[in-house]
């Protein structure tokens, strides 16, 4: 059985993929409420300027892989853009607010008509603030909604939409009952928040919320109270907050140690179960749930950035895809880029599925269901296809 810490040292590469991931706290000074009542028009046949701020420049490894990484799907996206033509333009921000925040200024300065990027949450928030006053929206990589509003917007998953969408079916499959596990970490309380809404929302009940202290310890003196208490409260579920990167592998272990298996408890996560893929090997997490965009799209993607650039893309880079893919659609629509454009009900198709925009920054995603069988990834209920449809 893997430890926390030893988890973590056999998987660096999760660590800066899950850094993303993780919700941090709202930092001071947010980008102003509510959304921008104008945006930049676009004329008939002209390119499009697109500013991306990629976290190149900081002397990591893993951030060149990620913006390298980013520029090519941002590149791929274009080429499939048919008559729209768009004028990409890349600048560097070291992953650091101060850099984004530069950045975007110049890129306003130099023509942008929308700036697609940073990637962390700091960098998105200070970007926004610099040019809140200039009527150019931002599409961020982040998925922390605590930073979007104003001129900011966030494309990455959030932990409300997949609270929302897991609870939604764990209520249809009759494990509506839940109980709630979270680290006692900046991004455990965000999570647990989270759930609790969604859980609300699909008329389910929370049958607990409990908490661990996020080490080895906490951990190991959590478990057994954890599971007496799911017992004693009747849950037929779990909802965590663990990732892979964290607690994820320790906890569930102890749970299953414990007695709480599949046969008598559901597990659902809050975060991806499947980076990296040796998670899925875990004794802990088979039977478990979680929520992921539509595998068989993204596949694709991966097939067609790995022919085109001979190696595998990282996995955050499908959203300066889906940006690209959503700024075409409203410029073949003859639409500009309002936050009234960029929110259109209808949304936008990428290769991580539908998503669209909402009023308040954030996002709305259609998610997969799926299950880890035999260390495998089952879908169990698809993701959805347009909105309205059973996954929203």
């Amino acid at each position: 059985m893997l430890s926390v810490l030893s988890w973590a040292r056999k998987a660096p590469g999760a660590r800066k993929v899950l850094a993303w991931v993780s919700l941090g706290l709202a930092s001071a000074g947010l980008a102003a409420c509510g959304p921008m009542a104008t945006g930049p028009s676009l004329t008939g046949g002209e390119a499009v300027q697109v500013a991306l701020l990629v976290p190149s420049g900081s002397g990591q490894a893993s951030d060149e892989y990620l913006a390298r990484s980013l520029e090519n799907a941002a590149r791929l996206a274009m080429a499939d853009l048919g008559g729209v033509r768009v004028d990409l333009r890349v600048y560097p921000t070291a992953g650091q607010a101060s850099q984004a925040a530069s950045a975007a200024t110049q890129a306003v300065s130099d023509g942008a008509r929308i700036i697609l990027g940073p990637v962390f949450a700091q960098e998105a928030n200070a970007a926004g603030n610099a040019i809140a006053s200039s009527g150019v929206s931002i599409l961020s990589f982040s998925n922390n909604p605590a930073i979007a509003g104003g001129n900011v917007f966030v494309l990455g998953t959030t932990f409300p939409n997949i609270a929302n969408r897991l609870s939604r079916y764990a209520v249809r499959q009759g494990k509506g009952n839940i109980m709630i596990l979270h680290d006692r970490t900046p991004a455990g309380d965000v999570g647990r928040a989270a759930i609790e809404a969604g859980i609300a929302a699909a008329s389910g009940s929370v049958a607990g919320v409990m908490g661990n202290e996020f080490s080895q310890t906490g951990i190991v003196e959590a478990a057994p109270a954890m599971a007496a208490a799911a017992r004693s409260n009747g849950a037929n579920a779990l909802f965590l907050t663990a990732d892979t990167a964290g607690s994820l592998p320790l906890l569930t272990q102890l749970l299953r140690d414990n007695g709480l298996t599949p046969a008598v408890i559901q597990f659902i996560g809050l975060t991806r179960w499947d980076i990296p893929p040796a998670t899925l090997a875990l004794p802990g997490v088979q039977g478990g749930w979680f929520a992921l965009p539509d595998p068989s799209l993204y596949e694709q993607y991966v097939q067609r950035y790995t022919a085109a650039y001979a190696t595998p893309p990282h996995p955050v880079s499908g959203l300066a895809y889906d940006g690209i893919a959503a700024i075409g659609a409203l410029a073949r629509s003859g639409g500009g880029l309002s936050a009234a454009a960029l929110t259109q009900g209808s949304g936008f198709a990428g290769v991580t599925g539908v998503f669209r925009l909402l009023p308040d920054g954030s996002n709305e995603r259609g998610l997969a269901v799926a299950e880890i069988r035999n260390n495998q990834i089952v879908v169990i209920d698809p993701a959805p296809r347009s909105f309205g449809g059973v996954g929203f």
